[in-house]
């Protein structure tokens, strides 16, 4: 204790005057008898004169502390102490302390942590120390645990505010002055774990835990013990605060730039050398066209992540935007991703709504480069596995950087400039050992640590594999785990196959799990699909969400999966065939990865029969032979979640049906296929329609089931139509009609009869098209199905005026606008008139064809299909054209080119640009009119689509300037119209 008066120390006096002082500052304001103070004065048996003593001591005490009267006052039959609380640390003291719970309970963590620094900084050595006597004593024990209870939650505000390194020393120096407080042991525990140091953060659990069984005989408490468990799994929940977000910066184009990259290693290590290079590449000046980087090298060998990493120190050079997609050209078991996917997700990417993506790739190939042209965009394509793949996805100008990852060299990939990646060098090896698992421990054991690395075989897989053992098992030594390596590297010895000694390493973390995890990874790796959310994996484990969820997490710990983003977990593809290799071992009869399979099957069909009766309510239900999964279904209530969900999921829906089809799970590829083709469809992703729909024909024949065969007959057809892949459907549609015949279902065989008539009649076969109409029409009528009916008549309309029949095909246009009127689906009239207005211009009925053309339009809605929109607005023009009418603003015909232009079935486009083109042609535009007849005959004479080649080839006679030229095209149009028998006078003009 010590006494001071502007600057001087007070003598205070003698041992009894000391103790009196204490005991009255220690209750300031507070009258103390005089029986008390002699209690506090004396240890035990106080002489007769103790009370005398003490008056004695107060009045020495008056003497010695200037103003002494106005401190030590007397009242009554004692004494007490009047001091402001500034002049008394003690006082002080405790006044911060509840200033400092003021700030913590108005969220100031920050000023109650600078109020409790001030606090303890008042504190000069050891309370009342060298005073004695059993009740400063006490006094002092009692104001020593205060001050620790304040260092306590000093310490822990600054935790929660995000220090950890800066704090360890001063945690060291307390643990040490008290061993057995564990909140202290778990706040030095949980700032050396933040700082990287998990190693010694495990070690002083084990200290505390050793001193508490020695000494008292009892394990650490709960909150220390989740604190190590924690650690050891490398919760999440013990991250620091994440740090404040920068200020955005303001970009020069109007919506923020996108960036589709994956996070960046924080502890990337090693590839300097490659690195350099790809930046020097990525940076050179001078180049025509993009410049495209790529790297090649074995699976492990960290190819994606440095070009993660090399990505984000680019962004300055490319600030329009960073996309990335993985092209899945190694993943095992599964198709990689084609170009036209492709193109799609890097355009929705880049902002392009859905419904200005072609449907073809070309188209999609051409908006991609057309919209890249003059931007800045760093593209990254991982995992690519040939170059016909990567070819429509290269931009055309300079100013973008593709970066490329691959297990081998695209040779025939013109342009790029590779930088191949080996293991790491013993250096790079040894700095990555040190990152992950912590300097000191790597200091202490350099050649255990040279020796880890050299088993390893220097590749980063492996390497980080190996340290988060070590890092989750902190008695290990380095020189334990490299004697293990030891046995396992026989075969790495043996075995020249990168991936199988990746393999070996592999085995390592996997070896550490438990039984159930174990069991779990082997059957989370039947998963077709890239990315496996929890309800996903629930499905293939029998269990509920959150115990998949835990599960998942414990494989994320050992860095057996991967977590792209929240709540969804991928597989390394050398994991992957890790752990199926695994699975064969183990499952050696199939049936338990048959079960799981099927688990997944269920559950995906359940779901999307879910997702699809919310967006196609109107959709026939089939019976699917299936019972419903008892799984957990994710959240498909409404329309937008359903439609969400289906997007995040088509890939893996898409591969869940090839992993059916290839286990032999007919039935399923069969229904899946069924609600996979509706998304299919409405995005435009014809291709993929396409292949599934023959998927499903093939898969419902080898189970022989008529009705499932019909229906996939009758989805293939819808591909084959939009695909432009007409003898294809027509076989399908004729081999429907056949088994709607054999099942008696007058309906479909109806359906399948106008099918067969929009097919023949797109192929030029006319009087066979007009057989299968009049047929549709006959049965549709006796069945008294007037909606199918009117749908056919129009089909029948098309044929006729294709043929040049215009009166019957004005008659057949009216009675389908007359029955769709009755029926009161007037959004269905909207093709009958513009049906009507192609018979009535074909007549020279222009005012009636303007007429129809007017009603046409005014019946377009939102949902209405742009290839039809497009056919309506291009004749709307050309009618306008024949009529004398000024062009309209905006130009009809200029709005019919961009809707088939960005997203329209092939056979609309050929025939809206004929139209267009004839009408340029008119106007003296012949250059245009060229051209868009030559791109219509390019799509038709691909598609076999009779009729349009012939006008396309009419058009370009007409337009051509060559007169040799012309008359080739015009005697290949003659020979196509004379097989059509489309006489002269009865073509569109």
């Amino acid at each position: 204790m010590e006494g001071w008066s502007n600057g001087v120390r007070l003598k205070l006096g003698g041992v009894i005057q000391e103790r009196v002082l204490a005991t009255l500052l220690l209750e300031p304001g507070k009258v103390l008898p005089v029986s008390r103070l002699v209690e506090a004065a004396w240890d035990e048996d106080p002489p007769a004169t103790a009370s005398h003593q003490v008056r004695k001591a107060v009045a020495d005490l008056r003497r010695r502390i200037p103003g002494g009267a106005g401190v030590l006052l007397t009242e009554g039959p004692g004494y007490r102490v009047v001091i402001d609380e500034t002049q008394n640390d003690l006082s002080e003291f405790g006044m911060l302390i509840r200033t400092a719970k003021t700030a913590v309970a108005e969220s100031r963590l920050s000023d109650a942590a600078e109020i409790l620094r001030g606090a303890l900084a008042l504190w000069r050595g050891p309370v009342l120390s060298g005073i004695g006597g059993p009740v400063i004593e006490a006094a002092a024990t009692s104001i020593e645990e205060r001050r620790l209870a304040v260092w306590e939650e000093h310490l822990g505000l600054r935790l929660t505010l995000g220090e950890s390194g800066e704090l360890i020393p001063d945690l060291r120096e307390l643990v040490a002055q008290h061993p057995l407080r564990e909140t202290l042991r778990g706040q030095l525990m949980l700032a050396l774990y933040r700082s990287g140091r998990q190693a010694e953060a495990l070690e002083e659990y084990g200290k505390v835990r050793e001193l508490l069984v020695e000494e008292l005989g009892v394990d650490p408490g709960p909150h220390l013990t989740r604190l190590y468990e924690g650690i050891l799994r490398e919760s999440p929940e013990l991250a620091g605060p994440e740090p404040a977000a920068p200020a955005p910066v303001p970009a020069p184009l109007p919506a923020e730039p996108p960036c589709t990259l994956p996070y960046d290693l924080a502890d990337f290590t090693g590839r300097e050398v490659e690195m350099a290079e790809l930046l020097r590449c990525a940076t050179q000046k001078g180049e025509q066209g993009p410049k495209i980087v790529a790297l090649d090298g074995m699976g492990g060998s960290g190819k994606t992540s440095l070009a993660v990493r090399a990505a984000y120190q680019l962004v300055p050079e490319y600030p329009d935007g960073q996309l990335h997609i993985d092209l899945r050209g190694y993943t095992p078991g599964d198709q990689p991703v084609s170009a036209g996917t492709a193109l799609d997700s890097l355009l929705r990417a880049i902002g392009i709504p859905g419904d200005r993506i072609p449907d073809d790739t070309a188209g999609r190939t051409a908006l991609w480069r057309a919209t890249l042209s003059g931007k800045r965009l760093l593209i990254l394509l991982d995992n690519a596995a040939d170059a016909a793949g990567i070819r429509p996805l290269l931009p055309t100008t300079s100013g973008c950087l593709v970066l490329l990852t691959s297990r081998g060299r695209l040779v025939d990939l013109d342009g790029a400039h590779w930088i191949s990646l080996g293991v790491m060098s013993p250096r790079e090896s040894a700095a990555l050992v040190a990152e992950t698992l912590g300097a000191g421990r790597v200091a202490a054991e350099p050649e255990a640590a040279a020796e880890l690395a050299r088993l390893c075989d220097h590749l980063p897989l492996a390497l980080r594999i190996a340290t988060a053992r070590l890092r989750n098992r902190p008695r290990w030594t380095l020189q334990y785990l490299a004697e293990r390596l030891r046995d396992e590297t026989r075969r790495l010895d043996e075995l020249s196959s990168g991936a199988r000694s990746v393999s070996a390493t592999l085995r390592l973390s996997y070896q550490a799990l438990d039984e159930e995890s174990r069991t779990a990874f082997r059957i989370l790796s039947l998963h077709p699909g890239g990315d496996i959310n929890v309800h996903a994996a629930a499905a293939l484990l029998g269990s509920g969400i959150w115990d998949a969820e835990d599960v998942l997490e414990r494989l994320l710990d050992v860095h057996l999966v991967q977590q792209p983003e929240i709540g969804l977990y991928s597989f390394h593809d050398l994991v992957r065939s890790f752990a199926q290799s695994l699975f064969d071992a183990a499952d050696q009869d199939g049936r338990e990865a048959a079960a799981a399979v099927e688990r997944l099957l269920c559950y995906y069909l359940t779901a999307t029969e879910v997702a699809c009766d919310v967006l196609y309510p109107g959709r026939r239900h089939r019976p699917t032979g299936i019972e419903k999964s008892t799984a957990d279904l994710p959240s498909l209530g409404d329309a937008e979640q359903a439609q969400t969900w289906f997007t995040r999921e088509q890939d893996a829906l898409l591969a869940a049906v090839t992993l059916a089809e290839r286990r032999g799970l007919d039935r399923y590829v069969v229904c899946l296929s069924r609600n996979l083709v509706f998304q299919l469809n409405a995005r435009g992703q014809l291709e993929e329609f396409g292949a599934l729909g023959r998927a499903s024909v093939a898969a419902a024949k080898r189970l022989g089931d008529l009705a499932l065969l019909g229906m996939s007959l009758s989805n293939l057809g819808v591909a084959c139509w939009r695909l432009g892949r007409f003898e294809e459907g027509l076989e399908a549609a004729r081999e429907g009609r056949d088994v709607a015949a054999q099942l008696g279902d007058r309906h479909t065989e109806a359906h399948s009869e106008g099918t067969l008539g929009q097919f023949n009649s797109l192929l030029g076969n006319f009087p066979e098209a007009l057989v299968h109409l009049e047929r549709a029409t006959a049965y549709e009528r006796e069945l008294g199905i007037a909606r199918a009916e009117a749908d056919s008549l129009t089909l029948l309309s098309t044929l006729y005026e294709q043929w040049g029949r215009y009166e019957e095909a004005r008659a057949a246009a009216q009675r389908a606008v007359e029955l769709q009127g009755g029926l009161g689906k007037f959004e269905n009239q909207f093709s009958a008139f513009t049906d009507l207005a192609f018979a009535q211009a074909g007549l020279g009925e222009y005012e009636s064809a303007a007429r129809s053309l007017e009603r046409a339009r005014t019946l377009v809605d939102d949902g209405a299909d742009p290839g039809n929109v497009a056919l309506t607005l291009a004749l709307s023009a050309d009618v306008d054209q024949h009529l004398g009418r000024p062009v309209r603003s905006p130009d009809l015909a200029e709005q019919a080119l961009e809707l088939v232009a960005s997203n329209a079935s092939p056979l609309r486009r050929a025939k809206v640009e004929n139209i267009v083109g004839r009408l340029r042609r008119r106007q003296g535009e012949r250059r245009a009119a060229r051209e868009l007849h030559a791109d219509a005959h390019e799509l038709a004479s691909a598609m076999s689509y009779r009729i349009e080649e012939a006008y396309a080839l009419c058009g370009l006679a007409d337009a051509e300037d060559d007169a040799a030229a012309a008359a080739r095209h015009r005697a290949a149009a003659e020979e196509l119209f004379a097989r059509m028998g489309v006489a002269e006078d009865r073509r569109r003009r």
